[in-house]
């Protein structure tokens, strides 16, 4: 498992790098306590980054979940606080000297690298390992592939707020909507209309049939971008090898290659294929 510690840059320009590098040494030993609470083994730390194993994923598991929430907890850095990325995989490594290698550590690695902040990601094969009971803590979300490899492995989003994070907020001023609010996407692709929604949070947008929407345009990926409702927004991460292309109500149009954006009003997304190719295969959206 590799634990990483989001920076904002606004923090460093606030208070300064001496004391940047204090609240993340007190972060990482928020997370250290929670891996040593499951059972865990801390075998180095890495400037932000933490590497660690367990036993099993279902201590991986619940010790990632209590990581997510300590840190959440601790607000460590005020308005701009430190946030965490987690990713983990279940397999044999190898142990020298206090230190893991092998492919299980690629992996976990390779996954660690496409977990956003605030996120705990897994594989298949870590889920398949884990006991019934979490399996609905786990929702895969897209596929990947083994860097020098043919392995192809599904990626799973770990679910780790408490069922009552909504709840707690709703007292919070800054973060009451208003009654009328809806706050749900709308995505529509000829016949198909997919919403998210608190009910129905993230969608995989890709020309495999695994997708949520699949739209047949031989330019797009097999799973080539997501959209996640994440605090009350829709962000938009593209995957891809030829980008995502976001044209708004404005006729502003956005290009995206490995980069994330917020989606607000409405537009439409064209996979692969920039609006000056007059793609067909056009995605509909409307925030409301």
């Amino acid at each position: 498992m590799f634990a990483d510690i989001s920076v904002n840059d606004a923090l460093h320009d606030k208070v300064g790098d001496d004391l940047v590098r204090r609240l993340v040494n007190n972060c990482i030993k928020l997370m250290s306590q929670e891996v040593a609470r499951y059972r865990g083994t801390l075998h180095k730390t890495i400037v932000n980054e933490i590497l660690c194993s367990f036993s099993g994923p279902e201590d991986a598991l619940l010790a990632a979940c209590a990581m997510q929430v300590a840190v959440n907890r601790s607000q460590l850095g005020g308005d701009y606080p430190l946030h965490i990325r987690i990713g983990f995989h279940y397999g044999d490594v190898t142990l020298k000297d206090n230190d893991v290698s092998g492919d299980c550590v690629n992996i976990a690695a390779r996954v660690t690298a496409i977990t956003r902040a605030r996120q705990i990601m897994t594989t298949n094969t870590t889920v398949d390992a884990l006991p019934a009971k979490l399996h609905s803590r786990a929702r895969q979300i897209m596929r990947n592939k083994s860097r020098g490899k043919r392995e192809i492995f599904d990626i799973f989003l770990v679910s780790w707020e408490p069922e009552d994070t909504t709840i707690s907020r709703i007292g919070q001023p800054k973060l009451r909507e208003p009654s009328e609010a809806r706050n749900e996407l709308l995505l529509r692709y000829r016949h198909h209309l997919v919403v998210v929604s608190a009910q129905h949070n993230s969608v995989v947008l890709g020309r495999g049939d695994s997708c949520d929407l699949v739209i047949p345009e031989n330019l797009a990926s097999r799973q080539h971008a997501r959209i996640e409702r994440y605090f009350n927004k829709f962000v938009l991460i593209d995957y891809s090898a030829n980008g995502t292309y976001i044209r708004f109500s404005d006729k502003r149009v956005i290009s995206l290659l490995h980069n994330e954006i917020t989606l607000h009003g409405a537009g439409s997304i064209s996979l692969g294929l920039s609006f000056s190719g007059n793609p067909t295969e056009l995605i509909e959206f409307i925030v409301q």
